[in-house]
């Protein structure tokens, strides 16, 4: 019994962080497309600091899950699913980079602490913060 609901929890540890990642992976991907115009595995691969195994990986995954697509040339496309999650999480570290630093965090600890933060705010929460930082 013990050990069942040990699974359990570890099971939904695991789907949380596969959750994170994925989110990274959308938004990086937004991110690349609104830089460069495209999105390569080599440049996801690059802006993650990850390897081009694991973004294989990761872009099969999301592939499966009808998050992206591929072009004819191979290079990655967002679906709709997809985009809105990248423009979802995009939007959290943009606000929430803009915030820290109006608190008076360095610009580059500002990024870094919003990543970390972006994916695990409620709506409602993100919501009184965007209305806070906006006025």
């Amino acid at each position: 019994m013990l050990f069942s609901a040990f699974c359990g929890i570890l099971q939904w540890v695991m789907n949380m962080n596969i959750h994170k990642s994925a989110e990274d992976y959308l938004e990086a991907m937004l991110m690349l497309k609104e830089e460069r115009g495209y999105i390569r595995s080599i440049d996801v691969a690059e802006k993650l600091g990850v390897t081009k195994p694991s973004v294989s990986y990761a872009t099969k995954r999301l592939r499966e899950s009808g998050y992206i697509g591929l072009d004819p040339a191979g290079m990655i496309v967002l679906l709709e699913p997809g985009m809105e999650i990248a423009e979802r999480i995009y939007e959290r570290h943009k606000v929430l980079t803009e915030l820290l630093i109006r608190l008076g965090v360095s610009p580059e600890t500002a990024r870094e602490d919003a990543c970390k933060i972006e994916h695990d705010l409620s709506v409602e929460t993100f919501d009184a913060i965007r209305a806070h930082a906006c006025k």
